[in-house]
């Protein structure tokens, strides 16, 4: 009898270790690499991915650089990521063509890559899940034109030169303006992703045109530097201000009229539909090659409704724990 009861005891702990070592197995591992880490933007990525790791059943990795514009060291993390031999990635590019030989590489090694936010030029990704960028700097160049009745000058705050996304927005916005052929673009300049760097150039041109009648931004840091540069002016009120993305404190300088118009990206969404992707591709499922969001034009009016409020504060305490 007790020799029985000593087998079905070892045979019920073996089941047990079974079922522990199944669901480690099952516990995929996701390596989330975005452009930067240190813009609220990103944590609401983090937080969109973390959401995505929790409903489908992911360890979610999340590593980046902390300066946008630190290409080789998101080259690095890439590559580290793949040595680890992770089930899955997802990737924001901070240059269009650097990373091409690591997503390459990963697909020589069948881990899906799904890029998100900033195209790239290779083909090797599952899916690609940004904004439309285009379309959102349409929006920001519209919304610009119709504060100004369709006539003035108006300068651009650009981001960096390779970040595909910015440059999209870019584009679209400079399409926009053609709609309005009163309105005439005097001056662009590059931020670097940088919030000082981009105040200094908003001063550079608020120096060269005096009479300026609008800005526009295309990245948070480019947005909080102009913000920056019309506060020290004093032009609030007086100059037509749209930025892009958005933060506490252009959230607050919207509010107390400093920027007209924020265009905003769903970042959460973001993070969390990537990781969806890749989930979906791991289970032997197609997702589409272009998954685009939307992007939402608020202005001060809007800040009070529900579906901007859970936009513009997404719960990041719930999961990040911050």
């Amino acid at each position: 009898m007790r020799c029985r009861q000593a087998a079905l005891l070892a045979a019920a702990l073996l089941i047990l270790v079974s079922g522990i070592s199944c669901n480690r197995q099952q516990q995929r591992r996701i390596a989330v690499v975005p452009k930067g880490t240190a813009h609220v933007f990103w944590q609401s990525v983090h937080a969109g991915a973390v959401a995505g790791g929790r409903e489908f059943h992911a360890e979610i990795l999340w590593d980046g650089p902390p300066n946008e514009t630190d290409y080789s060291r998101q080259l690095e993390i890439l590559d580290s990521m793949l040595n680890r031999h992770v089930d899955g990635v997802v990737v924001a590019a901070a240059d269009r063509t650097i990373l091409n030989a690591s997503l390459d590489r990963a697909a020589a090694a069948k881990i899906p890559v799904v890029v998100f936010d900033s195209g790239v030029d290779s083909t090797n990704y599952v899916s690609f899940v940004a904004t439309n960028n285009f379309e959102a700097g349409k929006l920001g160049g519209r919304k610009l034109a119709a504060l100004l009745n369709g006539k003035g000058t108006v300068a651009m705050i650009q981001n960096a030169p390779g970040s595909a996304s910015t440059m999209d927005r870019e584009r679209g916005f400079k399409e926009a303006l053609k709609e309005s052929p009163g309105i005439q673009l005097v001056a662009e300049q590059y931020s670097m992703s940088n919030r000082a760097k981009a105040m200094s150039a908003a001063e550079n041109i608020l120096t060269a045109h005096p009479q300026l009648d609008g800005i526009f931004a295309s990245s948070e840091p480019s947005s909080v530097g102009a913000s920056q540069a019309i506060k020290s002016r004093a032009l609030q009120g007086k100059l037509k201000f749209v930025a892009f993305d958005s933060s506490d404190g252009l959230i607050e300088d919207l509010n107390a009229g400093v920027i007209d118009a924020l265009v905003a990206q769903d970042p959460f969404k973001m993070g969390y539909e990537a990781v969806h992707a890749v989930a979906e591709k791991l289970d032997g499922k197609t997702p589409g090659k272009q998954i685009d969001l939307s992007a939402a034009v608020i202005t001060k009016a809007d800040l009070d409704k529900p579906e901007i409020k859970a936009l513009l504060h997404p719960d990041l305490e719930k999961y990040l724990g911050k």
